[in-house]
């Protein structure tokens, strides 16, 4: 059995081509294809994080607003990055929506991924101190967010408040139990996945990851996720962890799925994201849904995890994005055993 959900980047395009033309399009759409994907079945509605570009860019009120629409579906990032977060700030948004949504959200964070501007964490106001890359600057926000959310108190109370203090230290309010549990770390690499196991953190994994062997990509990902299983394991954590992958997956069934995605299937290929970082990027899988099945039979990075992320074309509307989960959660995955 596996907990299969969707992942939007949530683009918007101002052209007549687009059925998502602008950022409120992206953002309503978003909740409506959370609500269709609950009524379908689905387990998890999940949205990519991108500043500086045409797409979700400010993820707390698009997930508390889709906590108000639902009752069940698991609500995440895929990922936030942590750059550009001020870490008490994000617990206090965090808090808020895990409580809108009754304690449903999973909130994927990483380093993050290239970005549209140059350095464009700065433009937020944090800059790495002497000696500290942005990715130890990521990882320090991190680790301070993890702490915050814990729900310890830590700061001094003023002794002549506006209003009345409980006893002790005080925590960043609202406070949402549970929630430190379900923080996701994106790796790209098997120490960075080694290392969010160290954490106590769930892993997600993308449709890539840094080449490390120039074995296949979902060769190369199951041997990142095993290895932050071991990683775990060693930790001596008592929860099992969870693991999510991302695929763009598409049945083929009707004439408009051909049309759009009749010649996508692809093979992996391997190329930079950035300067000196090669990477193999995955391969989609488009078909007819018995083909589908035998292809995804051999996907060691899928079999791996215990939930499924179906990358969206958000821009093709919510209606047919709901086609395509709807494809994927009759057709496929009874027959792979995930249903």
């Amino acid at each position: 059995m596996k907990k299969i959900g969707f992942l939007s980047f949530g683009h918007w395009n101002p052209s007549p081509q687009s059925g998502t033309r602008s950022a409120s399009d992206a953002l309503l759409q978003s909740i409506e294809l959370a609500v269709a994907a609950e009524e379908l079945g689905a387990d998890g509605a999940y949205f990519r994080v991108h500043h500086f570009a045409r797409q979700l860019g400010s993820p707390f009120p698009l997930l508390a607003a889709a906590g108000a629409r639902t009752s069940r579906i698991e609500l995440g990032t895929a990922v936030i990055d942590m750059r550009y977060e001020n870490p008490l700030y994000m617990a206090e948004d965090a808090g808020a929506a895990d409580l809108i949504a009754d304690g449903r959200l999973q909130l994927g964070i990483s380093r993050g991924s290239p970005e549209q501007v140059i350095d464009g964490f700065r433009y937020f106001g944090y800059n790495p101190p002497d000696g500290m890359t942005d990715a130890d600057m990521a990882r320090k926000h991190a680790e301070v967010f993890l702490q915050v959310i814990e729900g310890k108190g830590f700061a001094e109370p003023n002794p002549s408040p506006m209003f009345p203090n409980p006893p002790g230290l005080l925590r960043p309010e609202p406070y949402s139990e549970g929630l430190r549990e379900r923080i996701w770390w994106g790796a790209a690499t098997t120490a960075t996945a080694e290392w969010a196991a160290s954490r106590a953190m769930n892993l997600q994994s993308s449709t890539l990851v840094f080449d490390e062997s120039g074995k296949p990509f979902h060769i190369q990902q199951a041997e990142q996720i095993r290895a932050y299983k071991a990683a775990w394991q060693a930790a001596g954590h008592k929860r099992a962890p969870r693991v999510s992958v991302s695929r763009s997956i598409f049945a083929l069934v009707n004439d408009m799925d051909r049309m759009y995605f009749g010649g996508d299937a692809s093979q992996d290929h391997f190329g930079y994201i950035e300067p000196e970082k090669r990477a193999v990027f995955g391969r989609s899988y488009a078909a007819e849904p018995d083909v589908l099945v035998e292809q995804l039979r051999g996907d060691e990075g899928i079999a791996e995890a215990d939930t499924l992320l179906l990358t969206v074309p958000n821009q093709l509307g919510v209606a047919y994005n709901a086609h395509v989960i709807e494809q994927i959660l009759k057709h496929v995955a009874p027959a792979l055993g995930w249903r």
